[in-house]
């Protein structure tokens, strides 16, 4: 029996030493050295959420989840321009809950979360996360930039000091760079109005002046290119033919406008638009042109806002900052190719991991799965997208982290592990 129990023990021993251990996952940086990381980008780099940016946030944006990550090969301290609270620096966080429409219907969507703001002012110290809300490719290379932009006033080294100045100045041995959205995306979130596109060659000397700073003292890094904007929810939650008329409304307004070259039928109709092109300086929508989640949608409800007023005869167009038609959308799918392939060819010639997310994007689109679960652009449950319809949630953050990984492995021959997106939040329930 004595030694029928000490077999017993030295089994159970050597099955306990033979289990495998979660710690057993094999590191490795690879050609990479990620003892110090820098990112350099807009919002999208900085973490920006909700229509703000926030300590929460900021936690969650794409290059802290990959300096955790990296930390695990060696990456040191990654140092954020860290919020005290919740709200930001500029009023306009969103979240979700529910409100009453002109209509008396109430719905739960994307409504004001005020709280104090944080005060605009510098922390004091260098940082490696240098994302900076509202910056366009120039802007990095712009000496005085945080005069104009309060996001980076709050890190820069000093008034006159450049983002590429002071990321230089961490001395970078990896960086990410993902830039770009801003050159094209204020115009289209003006409706064309707001904002101009920047040219092609300028963003070209741009780019090409930021990678050259950045790789000039042997740093390796990762570069992502631009997703079609027009794709986010931003530009694709309101539908452009929700005029939604019966019988009686559809011959009313074809009396009206019938001799003017106007068709209403009952059913979902294109809204009209103003259109400074139009003889008569307003015309239907057509297939194909977006409109912006920011136009009025009790106006749309209750004021005959892109339709005829039946009280005055009068038709009441949807204001240009709210519609982007075929032209402008040609001009910033033209400029996204243009600008994509500058970004490509810049990744090749300095020999830098390249992340695709413009083909990420149309895959989101037609809806992915991840650890399980489903990430889409549809505004609000798809997951992918906070309620500001353009900057992504802490899930969809961590998806970006991991397309990162999977290009810094591929281009390095390391093996940094990737995140569990089960492990970030979409949209907090009221």
């Amino acid at each position: 029996m004595k030694y029928r129990y000490l077999l017993y023990i030295m089994i159970i021993g050597l099955l306990f030493s033979c289990k495998p251990e979660l710690d057993e996952y094999a590191y490795d940086s690879g050609s990479a050295d990620f003892s110090t990381y820098v990112s350099l980008g807009n919002s999208l780099t900085a973490g920006y959420m909700n229509g703000s940016l926030y300590r929460t946030s900021q936690l969650n944006s794409f290059p802290s989840i990959l300096a955790g990550q990296f930390a695990k090969m060696g990456g040191g301290a990654f140092e954020q321009p860290l919020m005290e609270g919740e709200y930001g620096i500029i009023a306009g966080k969103l979240k979700l809950g529910y409100s009453t429409d002109c209509l008396g219907a109430t719905s739960l969507g994307p409504v004001p979360d005020d709280g104090a703001l944080d005060p605009i002012a510098s922390i004091g110290k260098m940082v490696n996360n240098m994302g900076v809300p509202g910056a366009k490719s120039g802007h990095l290379l712009f000496p005085g930039y945080a005069q104009f932009n309060p996001y980076f006033a709050r890190f820069a080294s000093d008034p006159n000091a450049t983002v590429v100045g002071d990321a230089m100045a961490m001395n970078p041995t990896f960086f990410t760079l993902w830039i770009g959205n801003n050159d094209v995306l204020g115009y289209g979130t003006s409706g064309g109005v707001g904002d101009t596109i920047t040219s092609q060659t300028w963003f070209a000397g741009y780019v090409q002046t930021i990678v050259e700073t950045l790789t000039s003292a042997g740093a390796k890094g990762a570069i992502a290119n631009i997703p079609d904007i027009t794709n986010v929810p931003f530009f694709t939650t309101v539908p452009p033919n929700g005029l939604v008329l019966n019988q009686e409304q559809a011959a009313a307004l074809n009396a009206a406008l019938g001799s003017l070259g106007f068709q209403f039928a009952e059913g979902p109709n294109y809204f009209i638009i103003q259109d400074a092109s139009s003889q008569i300086g307003f015309r239907q929508m057509v297939e194909g042109e977006l409109l912006l989640l920011t136009v009025p949608q009790d106006a749309l409800k209750c004021e005959y806002m892109g339709a005829v007023n039946p009280n005055t005869g009068a038709p009441n167009p949807i204001p240009q900052q709210y519609v982007l038609t075929l032209d402008q959308i040609d001009q910033i799918e033209n400029a996204i190719t243009g600008y994509n392939a500058t970004i490509s060819a810049i990744a090749t010639n300095f020999n830098l991991a390249f992340v695709d997310f413009n083909a990420i994007l149309k895959e989101v689109e037609e809806g992915i799965i991840a650890d399980g679960e489903t990430l889409t652009t549809e505004f609000v449950t798809g997951n992918a997208f906070s309620l500001d319809g353009i900057h992504l949630t802490a899930k969809g953050y961590a998806y970006v982290a991991n397309e990162f990984i999977k290009a810094i492995n591929m281009k390095y021959g390391s093996n940094v592990p990737m995140v569990s997106i089960t492990n970030y939040e979409a949209l907090e329930l009221p």
